[in-house]
């Protein structure tokens, strides 16, 4: 061989490797943007929320860093590393409140927020379970889980429609919570379960979030123990990937038949715009976004329903209720929309504007729940 062949060769070489190191440190930094939603921690902030100052406390009041986060409308859980509080509306703040926001501190549940110390907004307005926090009889169960047994509670109701409760991502279902009072008054039973990577339920193998594409077994689970305990028929309710996991126990589930409704809230309907936007919020650079989707493809098997055989989860047979709006900036609102126009016989969104993900209750808790009331009303 040649000195200029040798040359040639070492030259290539050098390409090659130089391409492959761009390859595979291009598929680790895809891979590290998919971490971003696949591993956002049942019980923290969701990506993009922004953790907030208290500035100051009194009687009634709270004045915490001015954002648009803090301006949000409606009643919302404030927590930080050691308390949790539930803080009311926006009030008028004094002249020099140019850099602070005054919200009405409702109650502080749980340690007690002092100036420096940094929280964030959560749908969450309570902790603990229903008989600590709302005062509600309650059973706490463990269901037969595909990965072992998943705790939940039973909060019993004279009607034989029973309502299946199931949280999305960033919560726990503690958040389920806000709206038992409402069922409990209009005398559902409400099943509200854990599943699989939430505190105390089995871990998911791979440890990772799957965005409902493998969890909706953990509700079929619920599903079935409701069935079996006497439900003529449920409701299933779900928040962000709480929805995702209804639609497909719906259209999964051996017991479908015996799903009345579905309400959706802030529902996660195309996971690859929901995992690039919470890449996007974790800084990701836009180049990597598509690496992100790809990685979590391979991590997961999310495909959706664009196999062939799969279940047409956008073809609803039954009576659902929407809860979405535009301001969510992890569930796009377009898909809200576009499945309600296809299906108007079927499907009634309600629209909330002001309010961020998995949190349309907490901006009106009154409208929300007198659309609630009107849509339930025939299912009784």
């Amino acid at each position: 061989m040649t000195l200029k062949n040798v040359r040639t060769v070492r030259a290539a070489a050098a390409a090659v490797t130089t391409v492959l190191g761009a390859a595979a440190a291009a598929v680790a930094a895809g891979r590290l943007a998919s971490d971003a939603a696949l591993g956002t921690p049942p019980d923290g902030p969701l990506p993009g929320d922004p953790r907030l100052t208290v500035h100051a406390t009194a009687a009634g009041r709270i004045a915490l860093t001015r954002d648009l986060a803090a301006l949000r409308p409606g009643r919302h859980g404030l927590t930080g590393d050691d308390f949790h509080a539930v803080v009311g509306p926006v009030l008028a703040g004094p002249p020099d409140s140019a850099d602070t926001v005054v919200r009405r501190l409702e109650h502080v549940t749980r340690g007690t927020p002092e100036p420096g110390d940094r929280a964030w907004l959560t749908p969450n307005l309570y902790v603990g379970d229903p008989g600590s926090a709302l005062g509600l009889d309650h059973t706490s169960l463990d269901l037969p889980g595909e990965l072992g047994p998943l705790p939940a509670w039973f909060v019993p109701g004279a009607r034989d429609t029973w309502v299946i409760a199931v949280h999305g991502l960033g919560t726990t279902r503690e958040h389920t919570m806000n709206v038992m009072e409402f069922l409990h008054r209009h005398r559902f039973p409400v099943l509200a379960p854990a599943y699989r990577g939430d505190p105390g339920a089995p871990r998911s193998p791979d440890g990772l979030n799957h965005l409902g594409e493998t969890e909706w077994r953990d509700l079929d689970a619920a599903l079935h123990h409701a069935v079996d305990a006497g439900a003529r028929q449920v409701v299933l309710y779900g928040w962000s990937t709480g929805a995702t996991m209804a639609l497909r126990a719906a259209a999964r589930s051996e017991v479908r038949a015996r799903v009345a409704g579905l309400v959706l809230d802030s529902p996660v309907l195309n996971w690859e715009a929901t995992l690039r936007a919470l890449a996007s919020a974790r800084h990701t650079p836009g180049v990597l976004l598509p690496l992100a989707v790809r990685a979590a493809q391979g991590r997961t098997g999310l495909y959706g329903d664009r196999r062939p055989g799969a279940v047409h989860l956008d073809r609803i047979s039954v009576p659902t209720q929407i809860f979405h709006g535009p301001d969510d900036r992890v569930a796009p609102w377009r898909f809200s929309r576009r499945l309600a126009a296809g299906h108007p016989h079927t499907i009634t969104l309600h629209t909330v504007r002001g309010a961020p993900h998995a949190a349309m209750w907490n901006a009106d808790p009154h409208a929300y729940e007198e659309a609630l009331r009107r849509f339930l009303t025939p299912l009784m």
